[in-house]
């Protein structure tokens, strides 16, 4: 079996696993949890780290040294600041700036100040994928949060768009481990 990596929190209230693509796997625990009781945890939940594992097959065919990241960099930027400026003008919104980070969890995000910010990776995702993504933080400027009423913007935009949140939940976790060549 993997390593583990037991990280004790004073925040924890009970024990959280994650099994991280390309990583080891994360153990969460609160601070008072013993020893032994971490030891336990991790042997009884062998099978699903062993599940979760076999799930972790790479699919994109991505290739390390292929892909340069202050390349991919700026063709995010450059794609995603050109899919920025025609949607908000369709829309209606306005924002102040687009920001390309390296994120571990998120593709896309927000600010009240009105800055859009997106992961790298997507330049590596099917257009399709990005261009959701990107219509996704945009409708955000009209409703900031997940209610009935921005999902029916995002459709009238993006009438596909659950096509492209189920391709980043199925690829999304090799996506986020992928570390660019140099």
């Amino acid at each position: 079996m993997d390593e583990a990596e037991v990280r004790r929190s004073r925040r924890a209230r009970r024990w959280r696993l994650e099994v991280p693509w390309g990583e080891p796997v994360r153990l969460t625990v609160p601070r008072s949890m013993s020893h032994i009781e971490v030891e336990r945890v991790l042997r009884e939940q062998r099978p699903w780290i062993e599940k979760q594992r076999l799930r972790q097959v790479p699919r994109l065919g991505l290739e390390r040294l292929a892909v340069s990241e202050s390349e991919a960099r700026i063709g995010a930027k450059e794609l995603v600041s050109a899919l920025a400026q025609e949607e908000a003008e369709l829309l209606g919104v306005s924002y102040r700036r687009v920001r390309i980070g390296d994120q571990r969890t998120l593709w896309g995000s927000c600010s009240p100040g009105g800055t859009l910010s997106f992961n790298w990776r997507l330049v590596l995702a099917p257009f399709s994928v990005l261009d959701y993504v990107v219509v996704h933080e945009l409708c955000h400027m009209r409703f900031l949060d997940h209610s009935q009423r921005f999902w029916r913007l995002v459709g009238g935009r993006r009438p596909h768009w659950r096509e492209q949140r189920d391709w980043l939940r199925e690829h999304g976790p090799e996506l986020l481990a992928f570390r660019a060549g140099p």
